[in-house]
């Protein structure tokens, strides 16, 4: 989980938000408290101007009720607090705060101006400091013992040598900044914490379609190619995806392609070496094979020529005689011929990928008639397809023999069974038929051409003896294995498949 892309988007990106929280706390922190006190040099500055405004479109030494109204909304205007003296002895005029002092307002405000105007003269006042000078003003702060509190205040004179005395509370301006820090500092807390469930969401989104590619990619090294990327997005990952998918297709073909020219060199390289004694083999079997079918159809044949029987029953016997023995020898040469095909090489494998259940229903299908005919009780299960890698044309002749073979030796509960069994990336098919076990001894034989396990019983079904040598040459040009083993009740003849 560590090592997931996942995992490395959220904590950078959560590591980057806390950063920056941290630094904009640190710089609130740090400069807050010095933008603040700015802002409220501009606040008095800006009061002092409008407040001194008004004094010059007056005369009087004395204001308008107007124009108090207007210093009071400038005072609430700025929240400060705002005082204009016509002298320093006697307070003339109060904005902001009353009209109507005591005794001890009085005096208080008489030691404030004294102070600004005598230094030192307001026992009550220390750390006066000058924080900026106007033209005809000065902004000070101070810390007043009889308040207990620091303050900012404007002392400066206006129009006509009016004072003017305008204070507002500096330990506020601490507070809102402490304020402010512990609430960026709690927003902070919950961004981070909050940021990091949407990127964990979030980064799900980017992150699911590598993992899908992945599994794609994974499938493709164990040579699935079925699975393709659906692209829904038109960005980098959708191009992956579209790469992947033209990846998958053109390895399936070069797949297929290989496996067919090592099936081509395998083969090549066995019909070398066995070349030469399939000739001899093959001229030797077909010579014994030929010489009953012959012998019969030149005997067959002479009869006729010296009417032996004259009536024409007869006569069409002969014939039927010598019309079956050229049928059976015309199929045999057909086989020997698809044989030698096969044994030599002549015969071009094309491998592609099929639904072998598919397959063996299509032949079933051909001779369900046989079956019914027979009374034979089928036994096939397989619903779902299965894909192998094999010429489909080929396997076609090994399941049509197999399935031929089984009828014509079914005997008993007159049962033949056809099984799939998957192992790894092999499949084996199985055709399995009641009746007489074939001899151990013959186990090995019955793939050689002409050998006949029963002489009597394969003439009467018209067997030639080179159906499962057929069988035989066709496995080894697809280089997989076949076998026969006994049952109990019956034989069961198999071959195997690539299932990749």
């Amino acid at each position: 989980m560590k090592h997931s892309i996942r995992f490395k988007i959220t904590f950078l990106l959560t590591s980057l938000l806390v950063i920056i929280i941290f630094l904009t706390w640190l710089i609130n922190h740090t400069f807050l408290s010095q933008y603040y006190l700015y802002s409220k040099f501009k606040l008095l500055d800006n009061a002092y101007k409008e407040i001194n405004a008004i004094y010059l479109e007056n005369d009087d030494d004395m204001l308008s009720d107007e124009e108090i109204l207007k210093v009071e909304r400038i005072s609430t205007k700025y929240g400060i607090s705002t005082y204009i003296y016509i002298n320093y002895q006697v307070p003339g005029i109060n904005y902001g705060i009353a009209f109507n002092m005591s005794e001890t307002q009085v005096k208080q405000m008489r030691l404030l101006l004294q102070e600004y105007i005598f230094r030192g003269t307001n026992p009550y006042v220390s750390n006066r400091t000058l924080l900026r000078r106007g033209e005809n003003y000065g902004v000070f702060s101070l810390y007043d013992e009889l308040r207990d509190s620091n303050y900012i205040d404007l002392f400066g004179t206006l129009e006509d040598d009016k004072y003017i005395f305008m204070r507002t509370n500096y330990e506020s301006i601490e507070e809102s900044v402490n304020i402010s820090n512990k609430f960026l500092a709690y927003i902070g807390f919950a961004t981070a914490i909050l940021g990091t469930m949407l990127m964990l969401f979030i980064s799900k989104k980017f992150t699911q379609p590598i993992l899908d590619l992945a599994n794609i990619a994974k499938q493709m090294s164990n040579l699935n190619f079925n699975i393709k990327y659906k692209v829904k997005s038109k960005d980098e990952i959708g191009v992956l995806g579209e790469s992947i998918n033209s990846l998958s297709d053109r390895l399936e073909n070069t797949i297929s392609e290989l496996k067919q020219a090592n099936n081509e060199l395998l083969s090549d390289i066995q019909k070398k070496i066995e070349m030469d004694e399939i000739r001899k083999e093959f001229l030797s079997n077909v010579s014994h094979e030929l010489k009953t079918p012959l012998a019969l159809i030149q005997g067959y044949a002479e009869g006729l020529k010296e009417n032996i029987n004259e009536d024409e029953e007869s006569r069409n016997f002969y014939c039927e005689v010598i019309i079956d023995e050229a049928d059976k020898m015309n199929k045999m040469v057909q086989k020997l011929l698809s044989l030698n095909e096969l044994e030599f090489g002549n015969n071009q494998v094309n491998f592609e990928r099929f639904d072998i259940v598919e397959l063996i229903r299509s032949v079933l299908g051909t001779v369900d008639i046989l079956f019914k005919q027979k009374g034979v009780i089928l036994h096939f299960e397989q619903e779902e397809p299965i894909y192998v890698w094999a010429d489909e044309f080929l396997v076609e002749q090994v399941v049509t023999n197999y399935i031929s073979n089984a009828l014509n030796h079914v005997s008993g509960a007159k049962i033949i069974e056809i099984k799939l069994i998957k192992h790894d990336d092999v499949v084996r098919i199985a055709v399995f038929n009641t009746g007489e076990n074939i001899p151990e001894e013959a186990l090995d034989k019955i793939w050689i051409k002409f050998f006949k396990v029963d002489k009597a019983r394969t003439r009467e079904y018209g067997g030639s003896g080179i159906g499962l040598s057929i069988v035989k040459a066709i496995m080894n040009s697809l280089n997989r294995e076949c076998g026969v083993i006994n049952r109990p009740t019956g034989v069961e003849f198999w071959f195997e498949l690539d299932a990749n």
